[in-house]
């Protein structure tokens, strides 16, 4: 799992969950559906192919070369392993509940306790809610942010017991297809970028610094709806990384 590719996954995952909530935007200021899914359309795609260039990156990496990535370009490799099957799922619903569920759920008993359970074990949950009071929005935002942590939290705990096996890959990918970034290095970026997302997502230092016009748009969609579930994957790749780094078991 070296960095260029879980770069790719994660440009690929946020340019679909951006352009989901533009055309759901753009739906409902009446637009038609013909227009916007082809102005939208255009722009996740250009997007999207600044994330396959990290691919292509990463195949013609030191150690690898064009006929490396010509192996890698088989139907397997390209099917998600379970645990990001487990995420995008975890993503789909995540939208879905954003879009549909907690504007209509948002008063109700189940609402409120996602709420009040999540604002206690995630300081990041109390402040966004106390950002989005203070800008009198809520909408459904607040038990969709709830929804997401909770997802991402049930995430990081299912993928823990396998970061070992994950751990397993990612020793065999090294030794068949060497990257020009040594173990540690790898493992101490995705370290670092994890205690940073941590620190503003989690503890909720990001919330205070943004506008009210933020949260009305794409960016407060993909902040709430997609952020903490994109932390908790790189939380999995940094432990998975940084045990891979290590000696072998047994050795």
């Amino acid at each position: 799992m070296g960095v260029a590719r879980l770069l790719a996954k994660g440009w690929l995952v946020f340019c679909l969950f951006a352009g989901a909530h533009a055309v759901n935007l753009a739906l409902s200021r009446g637009e038609a559906f013909a227009d916007i899914a082809w102005d939208i359309g255009v722009c996740v795609l250009l997007f999207s192919a600044m994330g396959l260039l990290f691919i292509a990156g990463f195949g013609l990496s030191p150690g690898g070369g064009r006929e490396a990535l010509l192996r890698r370009l088989t139907p397997h490799h390209w099917l998600p392993g379970f645990n990001e099957m487990v995420f995008v799922i975890f993503v789909v619903f995540s939208f879905v509940n954003q879009v549909y569920l907690a504007p209509l759920y948002m008063s109700s008993p189940a609402a409120s306790a996602v709420q009040a359970t999540l604002s206690f074990f995630v300081p990041g949950q109390h402040a966004l809610e106390r950002a989005l009071l203070d800008c009198s929005l809520d909408g459904g935002r607040i038990f969709a942010s709830g929804t997401v942590w909770l997802l991402a939290i049930i995430y990081v705990a299912s993928t823990v017991s396998r970061v070992r096996l994950a751990s397993g890959i990612i020793r065999i990918e090294r030794m068949t297809r060497p990257s020009s970034l040594g173990p540690t290095v790898t493992a101490a970026i995705f370290g670092i970028a994890a205690i940073v997302g941590f620190q503003l997502l989690y503890v909720g230092s990001a919330y205070p610094w943004l506008a009210c016009s933020a949260f009305t748009d794409i960016t407060g969609a993909v902040l709430i709806g997609l952020a903490p579930l994109m932390l908790s994957y790189l939380i999995f790749a940094a432990l998975a990384t940084l045990r891979a780094s290590g000696p072998e078991p047994g050795a």
